[in-house]
């Protein structure tokens, strides 16, 4: 029996998910059974070549097109066998015996039914990864022009700022770049929805898990490695689109179709502000290059409308 299945969706980073697999097949996993599944969005690196080449017990899924995280999770889901699913990044590196740890608590504690790890950046420092559900509010000043301006309470309450680094604490969600769901979660809610094409796709499922009365747990003492958004760097434009259509399509999916409306207006002027802003600092000659670039990622996030699947 399967007791873990890792779900990794790789795109153009072929040694970060050559790093990645090195680190999980290194972790000790004592009498548990693991399969690992990547789902290939349609790399032009070497990526798959490396995959079946130094990995060849990885069951490697190409995909023809490039079909978005969401979906390229989906398919790997869908063959998975373990009891647990560990939705993890290619730009990761699993620390020691922490898939051991997260299965043992999962184990013990059969009402959790998603888990997240202490997630460290590079350089070693904390990322934080746990999160509370947000509110309207919240919507219209994290990670907008608003947010140095918005009260503190608000984003920290948002943020969990008040949970350890090294606590097992009872969040809301757990970032998607390492999160592991019971099958039963899976069986219950189904997978991801598509309809978030990268992006808040894992705080919908979450919602949907808490909705269905599922815990979710920010598990501290287990840690891993996360390098951090090489995949999505390489589309400046496209980032800040699916960011801001998820944001949007969580508003109009939990909260409803006219504040997701009003926020929708909101961050498209905001787009149109920043663009004036940048365009001005170029025609003053202060870096130029950089802000020909900003104006061009503004102008397609506005030209976009940020219209919601």
């Amino acid at each position: 029996m399967i007791d873990l299945s890792i779900i990794i969706v790789s795109w153009n980073v072929a040694d970060l998910l050559k790093a990645c697999l090195h680190s999980i097949y290194a972790s000790p996993l004592g009498s548990y059974m693991l399969e690992v599944i990547v789902v290939d969005s349609a790399s032009s690196d070497a990526s798959t070549a490396m995959v079946r080449s130094h990995f060849p017990q990885v069951k490697l899924l190409e995909q023809s097109d490039n079909l978005g995280f969401t979906r390229c999770n989906n398919i790997g889901l869908e063959i998975a066998l373990g009891r647990y699913l560990f939705l993890l990044n290619p730009d990761t590196e699993i620390v020691d015996d922490a898939l051991a740890q997260i299965i043992a608590y999962m184990d013990e504690h059969p009402r959790v039914g998603i888990i997240g790890p202490h997630t460290k950046n590079t350089d070693g420092s904390t990322q934080s990864t746990r999160r509370r559900f947000p509110s309207l509010a919240v919507g219209f000043t994290e990670s907008t022009w608003l947010q140095p301006f918005a009260p503190k309470s608000l984003l920290d309450h948002f943020y969990a700022t008040d949970v350890d680094d090294h606590s097992v604490s009872e969040v809301d969600w757990v970032q998607g770049s390492a999160l592991m769901a019971r099958r039963e979660v899976y069986t219950q809610i189904g997978g991801l929805d598509e309809g978030y094409v990268m992006y808040s796709e894992e705080m919908d499922w979450c919602k949907r898990a808490k909705n269905a009365g599922w815990g979710v747990v920010y598990y501290g003492k287990a840690s891993i490695i996360h390098h951090g958004g090489k995949s999505s760097e390489q589309v400046a434009a496209r980032k800040h689109i699916h960011f801001q259509t998820s944001k949007l399509r969580y508003f109009r999916k939990f909260h409803g179709w006219l504040p997701a409306q009003l926020l929708r207006l909101f961050l498209l002027i905001s787009y149109l502000w920043q663009l004036g802003v940048e365009a001005l600092k170029g025609l003053l000659g202060h870096k130029r290059a950089l802000r020909q670039e900003r104006v061009r990622a503004y102008w397609q996030v506005v030209r976009s409308g940020l219209r919601v699947n």
